[in-house]
């Protein structure tokens, strides 16, 4: 056979199989060779060029899709469906099965015999798997129909097919088909294909095709696709399609739902900007593909693709900017589902902040979640009410951290990145921006804390002035003695006799802050005291200070403050900040 072989012809060497891409010889050697591109294209040494000279063309892009082989080198022979089928189901009847074995050990099969029989049976089969059987024809024997008449799920990927008219001749026997896989093949001249002729009558009732890794172009898909009436799934894995030219989709435009393109070559939703043809699609999958933008060019206008389109997968691609997501509900306005992982904006989902960004994970979900109004579902999971709420208050914060980021004038650059800031301002109200001057470590400001001196001189009869204040920029590796040298020259007292307490500015809850009103207690004052041993336990040392709280209470809750106790330990430890106000008190 090997002899015979022609340009185009499918070749199957040791498993692998092949397409002959050319016949001749070769500069540098004698004697004729067989030029053949390989389905698996890392199996090969080159793209069908050998020093310098280009012998011919492959499908693949792969560098290395394409060899040359002997003429003589013996290929396996190619078989008819209804032989590759016997052989599949019913030889391990006459042979007595396939031994199976894990780690050299063979396993005891228990009900496998069972199974093996009934597959047998292949009058009553319906999942017919001739995957890699080197199938190239239909039938040589007995007919197809009268052989296995109810197959309604058929694969017949990575065989040796040359024209889809071959599988239309053998699918022409089976009037149940309903499922049809032919990945990996390599159909040639789909347009000139007389065999395609009565395609239409007989895919009527087929449902769902893959035609994945089959390095067909979009054009040729479109012609194919519109031969099943039924069409609703259709898989295109792995066709290195770059962009899909508007193309006129006939049937599909009713009938498809589901439509997967995952791991291909685009690189915006400008690229399959013609699927808005397809009016009743639901479900759009794109992993593994290069996408980035919405559009290439800025001026150019999103594509709006059909409302029918609920759930989209753009996992594993290229987004870096959040604008993205926001523009998503542009393109599919009725998008519901989103699975979203795997891009490098989770990996830094908040650039601007990105020493804030610690729970990366976590981050990118709260983000998109607060960025999409109407999503329902999240990377496969559901999104309740609690999540959204707790989410979009999470964005709204993270708005305001960015204004305080910028100067007050420049919170319209800010806020044209947030599309959504004005409607969670009304459902949570406006975030708070707090600005802290950045300093530069390596300046003397950076080392000084700006301290704000209130004295509070001893009460008496005779003396009912108002507290006194005064600042001083004190260094941060100043200890607690010094600080209160300061403050005893400053207020002319003994350093010694004064008590310097941190006004924090924090408020605590008090006890009985969880207490609900009207319950009553059978603890007969129990509860109480053992919420206020709590406290007493945890007014602990802080900061080289001691926790205390004032008597003036607001509501359940307490300032917090910190008493700076003498000791060697700096101010730069004892209080957190660049500025802090203490309190001066006379022992």
């Amino acid at each position: 056979m090997t002899s015979k072989v022609k340009v185009g012809d499918r070749l199957s060497y040791d498993g692998a199989i092949c397409t002959a891409r050319y016949i001749g010889e070769v500069a540098g050697t004698t004697g004729n060779w067989i030029g053949v591109e390989w389905d698996d294209a890392s199996r090969g040494k080159h793209d069908g060029s050998h020093k310098g000279q280009r012998y011919f063309t492959c499908k693949s892009k792969s560098p290395t899709a394409a060899s040359f082989v002997r003429p003589t080198r013996t290929a396996e022979p190619p078989r008819s469906f209804v032989t590759a089928l016997k052989e599949k189901y019913t030889a391990e009847i006459a042979t007595g099965g396939i031994e199976i074995r894990f780690s050299g050990k063979l396993a005891e099969e228990v009900g496998f015999e069972k199974i093996r029989r009934k597959q047998a049976d292949l009058a009553e089969l319906k999942h017919a798997i001739l995957d890699s059987t080197r199938v190239a024809r239909g039938s040589d024997e007995q007919r197809i129909g009268e052989t296995c008449p109810k197959v309604i799920n058929l694969e017949l990927s990575r065989n040796l097919f040359t024209h889809l008219g071959t599988v239309v001749g053998i699918c022409s026997e089976l009037p149940g088909l309903r499922n049809l896989r032919l990945n990996g093949n390599r159909f040639q001249d789909v347009f000139q294909d007389e065999g395609l002729q009565d395609a239409e009558k007989v895919f009527a009732n087929v449902t769902e095709l893959a035609l994945e890794e089959n390095l067909m172009n979009w054009n040729e898909i479109c012609h194919v696709a519109t031969k099943f009436p039924a069409l609703a799934n259709l898989s295109l894995d792995l066709n290195q399609l770059s962009t899909l030219p508007a193309v006129p989709l006939k049937s599909l435009s009713k009938t498809l739902v589901s439509l997967n393109l995952e791991f291909n070559e685009f690189t915006s939703f400008m690229d399959i900007a013609s699927l808005s043809e397809l009016k009743s699609l639901r479900n759009l999958h794109l992993k593994g593909n290069n996408i980035s933008v919405i559009t290439s060019n800025v001026a150019d206008p999103a594509p709006v693709l059909s409302s029918s389109v609920r759930f989209l997968d753009i996992s594993y691609n290229q987004v870096s900017e959040w604008t993205f997501i926001d523009d998503l509900s542009t393109t599919f306005p009725g998008l519901t589902s989103l699975r979203f992982a795997h891009n490098p904006i989770y990996e830094n989902p908040d650039p601007e902040l990105s020493a804030q960004s610690k729970s990366i994970g976590e981050d990118a979900y709260m983000i998109t979640v607060g960025r999409i109004s109407q999503l329902e579902k999240l990377n496969f999971g559901n999104i309740t009410q609690t999540d959204r709420q707790n989410a979009e208050m999470f964005y709204l914060s993270r708005i305001g951290k960015h204004l305080a980021a910028v100067p007050p004038g420049q919170e319209a650059e800010v806020l044209k990145y947030h599309k959504r800031y004005e409607v969670l301002c009304e459902l949570y109200g406006a975030p708070a921006v707090n600005r802290t001057k950045e300093i530069n470590p390596a300046f003397l400001e950076a080392r000084l804390i700006k301290v704000q001196f209130i004295y509070h001189a001893p009460r008496s009869a005779d003396n009912e002035a108002p507290p006194s204040e005064k600042t001083s920029k004190i260094p941060k590796s100043y200890d607690i003695y010094r600080v209160k040298g300061i403050a005893g020259k400053l207020f002319g007292q003994k350093p010694l006799d004064l008590r310097l307490v941190w006004e924090t500015g924090e408020w605590d809850p008090v006890a009985g802050f969880d207490d609900e009103v009207d319950v009553d207690d059978d603890s007969g004052g129990e509860g109480n005291d053992a919420e206020e041993e709590k406290q007493e336990a945890a007014a602990e040392a802080a900061a080289g200070g001691e926790t205390l709280q004032t008597e003036r209470k607001v509501g359940k809750w307490v300032k917090r403050e910190v008493e700076l106790r003498d000791g060697p330990r700096q101010l730069g430890f004892c209080v957190d900040g660049l500025e802090a106000k203490v309190r001066v008190e006379v022992r």
